[in-house]
């Protein structure tokens, strides 16, 4: 270049100004490329990276329990329709022996000579085994001849009045209630005094 060309540059103030722009245009021009050693990033970076591991390790954890608890309803499933099965085995075994006394005290009863001594022992011993049967499966009588009527337990059929006995006492059982583990089976029928001097009608006291 020429010394002319020269001066004419230095004497141009836009091409001194465009001269001191460069340096600087190359420096910001530089700076994306350091952005990646940034620790910040590097901090950001490998905190989502031990997050997206403890997610995924949490997912896993959260399908075993699944299995877990599916597998257990199942085998709980199981050991109820198990118990279930051998609480009627049991009580199956129980009762044929009834039935066994039950079918020799007929064909006893249907002969010409039949002894109504020993048909009524016969089907004592039969009340009996059926009694004992019942009493291994926790099933208890439910006879409140004497008592105060309870709703609870009692199913009222009529009230008569009565002067022997106290209002809202049962008087006749006219069928017993029965109990499975002192859970109500079924309600006694029963018929409840009232007192002699009522009016034909009256109610019964339920909270008695």
């Amino acid at each position: 270049m020429s010394e002319k060309d020269q001066n004419a540059r230095k004497d141009d103030p836009d091409n001194q100004d465009r001269q001191e722009l460069e340096p600087e245009q190359a420096g910001d021009a530089e700076a994306p490329a350091g952005e990646g050693d940034d620790p910040r990033i590097q901090e950001l970076e490998q905190k989502l990276d031990d997050a997206e591991a403890r997610a995924e390790d949490n997912w896993s954890q959260y399908l075993r329990a699944r299995a877990e608890i599916e597998n257990t309803r199942r085998r709980l499933e199981k050991d109820v329709e198990q118990a279930k099965r051998q609480g009627l085995e049991k009580l199956a075994a129980e009762l044929l022996p009834v039935k066994d006394s039950l079918e020799m005290g007929l064909a006893a009863a249907q002969e010409a000579n039949a002894d109504v001594a020993k048909l009524a022992e016969g089907s004592e011993l039969t009340l009996k085994m059926l009694s004992q049967a019942m009493e291994k499966f926790q099933i208890s009588e439910v006879d409140p001849m004497g008592q105060k009527f309870d709703p609870e337990r009692h199913e009222a059929m009529a009230m008569q009045p009565s002067a022997e006995h106290e209002p809202n006492t049962v008087i006749h059982v006219v069928q017993k209630g029965y109990l499975l583990n002192d859970r109500l089976l079924r309600p006694a029928m029963v018929i409840v005094s009232k007192d002699a001097q009522q009016q034909q009608g009256g109610h019964i006291d339920e909270q008695a």
